[in-house]
């Protein structure tokens, strides 16, 4: 029987500004009235200037459209992820080593993961010859057919790991990826780093930058 409609998950106050504690403390922030990189001011003279620049360069961000983008100095590890896809077949994140690597989180019940579809299927394709790769993973869906109906129907031909308690979600630090927000995408760097992180819906002409971003730092 179909379950509930998900809906991302509002956050009580209190809650929100914990998040947004633990953002500043491993130097994200989020700011969709912003559009440029922050950095935090440092004293101009002494050793407690250049320690406090050093502080400074790690907190710097890039906040575009509404996508919380990290300094390579303050992003997470990306866990380690080796499952199943779809089909059964194994699969792990680490094999992607050296390449930039587009994950977003889906359902196939999911309003957002539908109107985004589209787009992804299109720029998956366009970015593979500049050595970067996208995988999925299908939260929520214990119907593993259900879910290949919804990748042959909005024509998505990247690998999505299968994951329908939503136990690979929660290997990753809340503040990263909320696992009550479906969808969500990352963008996960060469090393094998958390470079970019959005929640809700994404479009082609909001993501390619940010790729493009990650894809250009060799």
């Amino acid at each position: 029987m179909r379950g509930p409609v998900r809906r991302a998950a509002v956050l009580p106050v209190g809650a929100g500004l914990a998040v947004a504690a633990a953002l500043l403390l491993i130097g994200t922030v989020t700011d969709s009235s912003a559009s440029c990189p922050r950095t935090a001011s440092a004293p101009t003279s002494g050793t407690g200037a250049a320690t406090s620049g050093t502080a400074a360069a790690a907190r710097t961000v890039a906040v575009t459209s509404g996508a919380t983008v990290a300094a390579p100095r303050a992003r997470r590890p990306a866990p380690v992820l080796t499952w199943t896809d779809l089909d059964r077949n194994p699969i792990s994140l680490a094999a992607f080593r050296e390449e930039v690597v587009v994950l977003n989180v889906w359902d196939s019940w999911c309003a957002p993961c539908r109107a985004e579809a589209g787009d992804l299927a299109l720029l998956s394709g366009e970015v593979r010859g500049a050595g970067v790769r996208f995988l999925g993973i299908n939260t929520r869906d214990r119907d593993r057919d259900a879910a290949r109906s919804f990748v042959r129907a909005h024509g998505l031909d990247f690998p999505s790991l299968h994951d329908p308690t939503g136990a690979l979600l929660l290997r990753f630090p809340p503040e990263v990826l909320n696992p009550q927000t479906i969808s969500s995408t990352l963008v996960v760097d060469r090393e094998g780093r958390v470079a970019v992180a959005i929640g809700g819906a994404v479009s082609a002409g909001r993501l390619k930058p940010l790729i493009d971003r990650a894809a250009a730092e060799g």
